[in-house]
């Protein structure tokens, strides 16, 4: 498990992701080649498509309780799904591997997040459409910080404007060739409407995320 603890303020620094130079490279060949087995067994499977948006899941305005012993209970954020935890409160992403998980620090200690799918899963949002709805959520709210967490490899900071479900046959689906952590930082501060400056990227190992 992956426990994601801050304290991020306004002027977050720059872009941090862990791997560099020949390790950046044999990863990023690996989430590419494993993104073009994924896209190519969609296709073989009639899957990949022109799916339309999926509408909002209903955990969509899950909001974190107490439990009786003071204990915060996370609220779980599966693939596709946006959902809110209050001050306080904790965000678990499980099962994190080829997505990226986007969580937005509220001033008021507030968490909202959105868990990033390369694939849309059925009913629920997909990659173009999840950050129009985590914005949604978060509403007029000051921000304190954005952290982007995952598979930094795997995505092409495009995905955010046009999903793989959207690329017809015959049509060429972008694969990363390198981490592209700052192009994914761009889209996800442009998609929130948030500064860049707030906007964190991190490559983490695959598993479940836990932000509190």
């Amino acid at each position: 498990m992956n426990e994601i603890t801050g304290d991020s303020t306004t002027g977050v620094p720059a872009t941090r992701v862990p791997a560099t130079g020949v390790k950046a490279r044999r990863a990023a060949g690996r989430a590419a080649a494993a993104v073009a087995v994924l896209v190519a067994a969609q296709m073989a499977a009639g899957t990949v498509a022109e799916a339309a948006a999926a509408p909002p899941s209903a955990q969509a305005e899950a909001v974190a309780g107490k439990a009786a012993t003071g204990t915060t209970v996370p609220v779980r954020i599966t693939e596709g799904q946006v959902a809110e935890a209050a001050p306080g409160g904790a965000i678990l992403y499980p099962s994190v591997t080829s997505c990226l998980t986007v969580t937005v620090r509220l001033r008021d200690g507030g968490l909202v997040g959105a868990h990033a799918s390369l694939f849309q899963v059925p009913g629920e949002y997909r990659s173009d459409r999840i950050l129009s709805e985590l914005k949604r959520a978060v509403g007029g709210r000051p921000v304190r910080a954005v952290e982007v967490r995952g598979a930094v490899g795997a995505w092409d900071p495009s995905y955010f404007v046009k999903a793989i479900e959207s690329y017809g046959d015959g049509e060429a689906v972008p694969f990363p060739e390198a981490p592209d952590p700052r192009g994914i930082a761009e889209a996800v501060g442009k998609g929130l409407g948030q500064p860049r400056a707030l906007v964190t990227v991190e490559d983490v190992p695959d598993g479940d995320q836990t932000v509190r």
